[in-house]
């Protein structure tokens, strides 16, 4: 029998060998190993969440605490792993140290036509506040700028 635990942990400089090999496996337009490397050092502004599952690195999400705001930067899951539930795991995660952390909002860029995603960011309660025509490089798509505002509990 297999491990199935799923686990949402601080990213750290070791995890770069899989953030790495999962941001090549889910975009045409990676980002630069030095830069992943740089957004897995935990700090005041950066926000590296790890997901693992059975014991593996299986995604990431990184962001950026900008003011009195949560800032998604980049979200993957391993393309092996994916309709898991992993990608939940981290946005809730992230949702809850924007609580944690009394930010008002959290706000991100998706690609306009990655429906998963939409469907995915829609049912957390994001709502679409803008667009960024010709945003993505590498086929010059539009993204679409959600935000998403936090309730005080």
């Amino acid at each position: 029998m297999t491990d199935q635990t799923l686990q949402v942990r601080l990213g750290e400089p070791s995890d770069l060998m899989a953030v790495d090999r999962i941001e090549r496996a889910s975009f045409d337009d990676p980002w630069e190993r030095h830069l992943l490397l740089q957004e897995l050092v935990p700090s005041s502004l950066r926000l590296p969440l790890i997901v693992e599952f059975g014991g593996e690195v299986a995604g990431y999400l990184m962001a950026w605490r900008s003011g009195p705001e949560l800032h998604i930067l980049n979200v993957a899951v391993d393309p092996e792993q994916r309709r898991r539930g992993l990608g939940a795991a981290l946005l809730e995660a992230a949702l809850a140290e924007a609580r944690r952390g009394g930010m008002i909002s959290v706000s991100l860029e998706v690609r306009r036509g990655n429906r998963p995603a939409l469907e995915m960011y829609r049912a957390y309660g994001f709502e679409e506040a803008g667009l960024r025509p010709g945003y993505y490089a590498d086929t010059g798509e539009d993204a679409l700028i959600l935000i998403l505002p936090m309730k005080a509990d």
